[in-house]
């Protein structure tokens, strides 16, 4: 038994289970005189509900997160490179494997709404940030992830150092540097285009999902107080019926 054993099978249970499972494995590592694995499993965290959903797509769905995965690393690698198509075709598929892969998680069901956001800002993250995505692949998330930081910016283009020309170049071959010159140019501004229009959309979209999620969360707390209310309602309905009907039977 190791702890990296353990943590795989605590990670794969439900929040619910989690903590009855991790003080029995504790015991049981204890019980066996490991008593230095018995502290780390102790250490464990428990995970809350939109970590065990990224971490159950991690286990149950590896090669649809993998795609997703591999959107985020070939995206990252689009805005090094300031290609301009690639950011474009990659931001098209990025939509469509992140619909996937939300709809995977949702069709487990158990989700409240504010738990599924945390789910798709994670997801962003692991497509954004290559850590964020290490720890999505790993499957023993304890909390969702976020990213609040900045897209990676493209890089600069690297300086050409040129020969000194041996002769001074014709008309015909200054005529054909201004004009891949003045294509590279427009090229990196595409680029640059395209990478400020996904930034300015992603900070949107983050900006979006976090209000919304946080107006859901408030309209669940105010739901969750009014059942407690209508609960003691029905309690005291039931009661007030009781005694009227012991005291109908006394009149009788």
């Amino acid at each position: 038994m190791d702890l990296d054993e353990v943590a795989g099978r605590l990670y794969a249970l439900p929040p619910s289970e989690f903590t009855a499972a991790r003080e029995a494995e504790a015991r049981a590592a204890k019980d066996a005189g490991e008593a230095g694995l018995a502290r780390e499993i102790a250490k464990l965290r428990k995970p809350t509900v939109s970590a065990w959903a990224v971490n159950r797509v991690a286990r149950e769905h590896p090669d649809e997160l993998a795609e997703l995965l591999d959107v985020g690393e070939r995206l990252r690698a689009a805005w090094q490179e300031q290609d301009a198509d690639a950011l474009a075709e990659l931001t098209r598929r990025r939509s469509g494997v992140m619909g996937k892969v939300g709809r995977l998680v949702r069709q487990e069901g158990g989700l409240s709404a504010a738990a599924a956001a945390e789910v798709d800002q994670t997801l962003e993250s692991a497509i954004v940030d290559a850590d964020a995505a290490g720890q999505v692949r790993r499957g023993r998330l304890v909390k969702p992830l976020s990213y609040s930081g900045f897209a990676p910016a493209p890089a600069p283009a690297p300086v050409r150092r040129e020969r000194p020309a041996k002769r001074p170049p014709s008309e015909e071959e200054a005529r054909k540097r201004e004009e891949a010159e003045a294509r590279k140019a427009r090229e990196r501004e595409e680029a640059e285009a395209a990478h400020r229009e996904w930034q300015e959309a992603l900070e949107s979209a983050v900006r979006e999902r976090d209000e919304r999620a946080e107006r859901v969360a408030a309209l669940e707390r105010k739901l969750g107080k009014a059942r407690k209310r209508l609960t003691e309602s029905e309690q005291r309905l039931e009661v007030a019926r009781r005694e009227e009907r012991h005291a109908r039977q006394r009149l009788g």
